[in-house]
């Protein structure tokens, strides 16, 4: 909580994966990946309440076994298709039906699992100090867009009309990205549909591109494994 505010944290887990089958419950660091935004979100101090949102009896299980609420997902809102901003909208409808509403909601996803406190606490903190409508993490664009292409017919040709892609790094206009380690906003000014969970009055947190990392395949887990025991060593 923080100035009166009950804070939520949010871990989406659907069941089905293709990439890897129940991507939320294999190992990382010997622990299963859900186990790491659960764990970090009930040792951040300001939030109250940790829901693992999921339409999986078998993550549902494990998520009780480490401590979070379970917010069951409808079929329809666990598909390929379905969109996470959809089930954080259930989810807070139900708590307002509980009488239990959430002043602020926190997306922890399974797949940013190097997230520190540290970080979700400072989004927490100017979400409300700054009275932000809502905020998320990004870090240095991988690749610059003024340096990405578009093949035409079998032409090359730059992405974006007019940019230079031979310019010096240091000459390139500075972009970033999201990195899905912390979402942060207020429920009650979510938009009543669209896709975006940034909305209204957005906050950017930058964090150094060396301190996430988004697990999709399994060559994914190989590099945050090896991160993990390199961290482990110092």
């Amino acid at each position: 909580m923080i100035n009166g505010h009950h804070i939520v944290a949010v871990v989406p887990a659907r069941g089905g994966s293709k990439s890897v089958p129940y991507k939320n419950l294999h190992p990382l660091g010997g622990r299963p990946l859900i186990a790491w935004p659960i764990e970090t979100a009930r040792s951040v101090t300001e939030i109250d309440r940790v829901f693992v949102s999921t339409d999986d009896a078998r993550i549902a299980a494990a998520g009780r076994e480490l401590g979070a609420e379970i917010h069951e997902r409808p079929p329809e809102l666990a598909t390929d298709t379905a969109l996470v901003i959809d089930t954080i909208r259930h989810l807070h409808r139900k708590l307002v039906s509980d009488g239990r509403p959430a002043a602020v909601m926190v997306l922890l996803e399974a797949t940013s699992p190097l997230r520190s406190t540290e970080l979700v606490s400072r989004c927490l903190q100017r979400l409300v100090t700054e009275d932000l409508d809502s905020i998320a993490t990004f870090h240095d664009a991988e690749i610059n867009p003024e340096r990405v292409w578009r093949i035409e017919a079998g032409q090359p040709r730059p992405f974006i009309d007019g940019a230079v892609p031979w310019k010096p790094r240091q000459q390139l206009t500075p972009a970033y990205q999201l990195n899905g380690a912390v979402y942060a906003f207020r429920p009650d000014r979510l938009p009543a549909d669209g896709p975006s969970i940034l909305f209204g009055r957005m906050g950017a947190e930058l964090v150094s591109r060396d301190d996430v990392i988004d697990i999709d395949e399994h060559k994914d887990f190989v590099i945050a494994n090896a991160l993990l025991e390199s961290r482990n060593r110092t």
